[in-house]
């Protein structure tokens, strides 16, 4: 080999190594932004897919609860149960009852993470009062509000007033009662905040009384 071919070797032996640690470079780097795009998309699914959960945890709640709501229209006031103590309000036996349920057959929902649930006599929107959003909706007057309470691992009377005496459960024409449940979930990793509100509501009309107990102030 001539003076001239070896030093042309070695400047594309030089070259040669110049190039391989670019790559391996560039592989390091496309590596990481692979690696978190991957990660971002996996955390992300295990994320959403724990907030579907809630979504879904809440509407098995609240359907559970109008359905036991449903089927007291003439329950009357709340009564003392298994030692427990009615509100000095003494409000609807039959919004008690809603809450029993939901606590009974228990929800994937932690419960710490339960806000409050709303028992109401629902409008043709299936909002409380006058409502025709949520974003307005109030409970107060024919709509009674609970807060769960770790202490006392149940739910508990926070506000509000019902005169149930006062439905109208006749055939063709009944009432409908609410039920609203208002969660927050919380972010396991923050790569997408960390809570997100989590709520769902339910309406189902009045199982009828009979026909001389139906009507407002005729039962309980």
């Amino acid at each position: 080999m001539t003076a001239p071919e070896g030093r042309v070797l070695v400047r594309v032996r030089a070259a040669l190594g110049a190039r391989g640690r670019r790559d391996e470079g560039a592989a390091a780097v496309e590596f990481a932004i692979v690696s978190l795009l991957l990660f971002t998309i996996v955390f992300g699914i295990i994320e959403f897919s724990l907030l579907l959960r809630d979504h879904v945890a809440a509407t098995s709640a609240v359907r559970t609860g109008a359905r036991i709501a449903a089927a007291s229209p003439a329950a009357g006031k709340c009564t003392p149960v298994n030692g427990t103590t009615c509100p000095s309000s003494r409000p609807p036996a039959l919004a008690q009852a809603a809450a029993d349920a939901i606590q009974r057959q228990g929800t994937a929902l932690p419960r710490n993470s339960i806000d409050e649930l709303w028992v109401y006599k629902a409008n043709a929107s299936g909002l409380p009062g006058t409502a025709t959003t949520w974003a307005s909706a109030t409970c107060s007057t024919n709509c009674v509000k609970y807060r769960w309470v770790d202490a006392n691992a149940r739910f508990t009377y926070q506000s509000g007033t019902w005169d149930t005496s006062q439905v109208n459960a006749c055939i063709g024409s009944s009432d409908a009662v609410g039920v609203y449940l208002k969660a927050t979930h919380t972010f396991l990793t923050g790569l997408f905040g960390s809570t997100a509100g989590v709520s769902d509501f339910a309406v189902m009309q009045f199982e009828p009384l009979q026909s001389d107990q139906c009507s407002p102030g005729a039962h309980p």
